[in-house]
């Protein structure tokens, strides 16, 4: 039995997650132990929520091609919007990280996990009055599933072979191939259920907050929904989300106290952030992790010794170190991450080696090689800065990389999927399967590398449906090896999502599912006075 004190020593140097922490705490029969002051200022009982207020959030990753249809969500302005104040899924990602009911009230499954019955809360209603019932759920997920679909969520969707109606609020789901992960499936923030014959475009959701206007990658008002199904949710009156793409601005908007709450903090003046006294910072460690995307199907990526010159010619530790200050952790050139169920964690760690991306420029039939790299601070903070590092630790090995520098405004529909090689970013996915199937499946709408592995895709669809943990863990292992030494895309570093927030706002432990509390931090945050 360990000791209250050890227990919290292993928390607060980040060896065990708060989850396994009371867990722990709960076997050893001493959770009621626990000082209300051992977690963060947000999560205290004192300071709990209340009613009222506009909370304004200098947002980045906005854009003047932001739409509000849920299939084509791509950068934090929509995403916080769609999902995190306007709209729901039938399940959500709780802040322990497990799937649980939202629009839905019960799920359950067949013995093999190719049945699904979901029982649909009552009562719930739209904002513009209608009650939901299961024809929005059906009308709502179809929209992903259609031929013509080109909802980043479609892969995800697949799988469901058929949707049956069992009465106005139950459903039965049957999948072409076991899935133990559905659950989860579910909970995508592209899957917010809209009314049946609605594409989401006209901003009715079922959410906590009802859309008063729109301005794409500017600005837009939400206010709350007095019809809304949950009274622990939608705290503020007001939720005013503002476009502020230049993180200077964006800081400088938080410090005068023109925004109470901004997203993706510029690394470099954190210290500064951390010493004023009416900000506090939100980290989370979770799935979010950067990519330099190849093109498999142009050349010269589509040889894979060039990929692997180019992954053995970046210096990870650097970047962790110049770039993200730290708050990162190497990436192994696959985008499963620690806090996964199933992360290979015996694979060796790539490291930067000159004399091997030669040899493996050598296999390629080159001597030199020069590339361009496309990038911008709209891919991540600091992706300019990365790839400048990139290209000087890629020309001790022989290979010239031309840095090129685009607009961060339409950088994710100019840029991502477009140039051959360029800087991204992910969020992460709860799931192995979320993963691969949103981004390394060949027919994946976000399959930005646009890689095709028979093999992989093979697995995919069998450590879906396998039950017995030993052969899953197997098969999501071989499919990581496969992304790090044959797939499309250099893994570089793992981050921390690092928000800061007015010391005015509370809130309960975040969701690292994504950002700003699962996107949810209008829902779920509160002023405290």
């Amino acid at each position: 039995m360990q000791k209250l004190n050890e227990l919290e020593s292993l928390y607060t140097k980040g060896r065990i997650s708060r989850r396994e922490f009371m867990r722990r705490a709960v076997i050893a029969g001493m959770a009621m132990a626990v000082a209300p002051t051992f977690f963060p200022k947000g999560a205290r009982a004192a300071e709990g929520p209340k009613r009222g207020g506009r909370l304004r959030v200098g947002m980045g990753g906005a854009s003047t091609t932001d739409t509000l249809s849920p299939a084509v969500l791509t950068d934090m302005m929509m995403q916080t919007l769609v999902y995190g104040q306007l709209g729901n899924s039938l399940m959500e990602i709780d802040n322990a990280g497990q799937a649980v009911p939202e629009l839905a009230s019960s799920i359950e499954s067949s013995a093999d996990a190719s049945t699904w019955l979901i029982r649909l809360r009552k009562g719930v209603t739209f904002h513009n009055g209608k009650t939901m019932t299961a024809d929005d759920v059906i009308h709502s997920i179809n929209i992903h599933r259609g031929k013509s679909s080109t909802s980043a969520a479609k892969p995800i969707v697949k799988p469901i072979q058929s949707i049956v109606k069992e009465d106005a609020y139950t459903l039965r789901i049957e999948l072409a191939t076991p899935n133990a992960d559905f659950p989860y499936i579910l909970t995508d923030y592209h899957l917010v259920i809209v009314p049946e014959g609605s594409d989401g475009t006209d901003g009715v959701f079922t959410g906590a907050y009802r859309l008063k206007s729109f301005e794409p990658g500017v600005r837009s008002l939400t206010v709350r929904n007095p019809d809304y199904f949950r009274e622990d949710r939608g705290w503020f009156d007001e939720v005013e989300t503002i476009g502020i793409n230049d993180i200077n601005a964006r800081t400088n908007a938080l410090k005068t106290g023109q925004v109470d709450l901004i997203n993706r903090c510029e690394l470099k003046t954190l210290r500064f952030l951390e010493r004023m006294p009416n900000i506090q910072l939100v980290k989370q460690n979770g799935y979010r992790h950067y990519t330099f995307v190849m093109r498999t199907d142009t050349a010269p990526y589509s040889d894979n010794n060039v990929r692997m010159a180019l992954k053995h010619a970046v210096d990870r530790q650097q970047l962790v170190d110049a770039v993200f200050r730290g708050y990162a952790v190497v990436g192994n050139d696959h985008p499963i991450s620690t806090g996964n169920r199933y992360h290979a964690g015996d694979l060796p760690q790539r490291v930067y080696d000159a004399d091997k991306a030669k040899y493996y420029l050598k296999k390629a039939g080159m001597d030199r090689l020069k590339v361009d790299f496309h990038t911008a601070d709209a891919a991540f903070l600091g992706a300019v800065d990365a790839g400048i590092l990139f290209r000087e630790s890629a020309a001790r090995a022989g290979i010239d990389v031309n840095v090129v520098r685009e607009p961060n405004d339409g950088y994710w529909s100019n840029v991502w999927t477009k140039k051959p090689f360029c800087a991204c970013f992910w969020g992460g996915r709860v799931t192995e399967d979320m993963m691969f199937s949103t981004a390394y499946a060949e027919n994946a709408a976000w399959n930005d590398s646009k890689w095709k592995h028979r093999r992989f895709n093979e697995l995919l669809v069998t450590a879906r449906g396998e039950l017995d943990e030993v052969k899953r863990k197997a098969q999501y292992g071989e499919m990581q090896r496969l992304v790090r030494d044959e797939g499309g895309v250099i893994v570089p570093v793992f981050g921390t999502d690092i928000a800061a927030a007015s010391q005015k706002i509370g809130f309960d432990t975040p969701a690292v599912n994504w950002e700003l509390d699962g996107f949810r931090a209008a829902q779920r945050w509160w002023f405290k006075s």
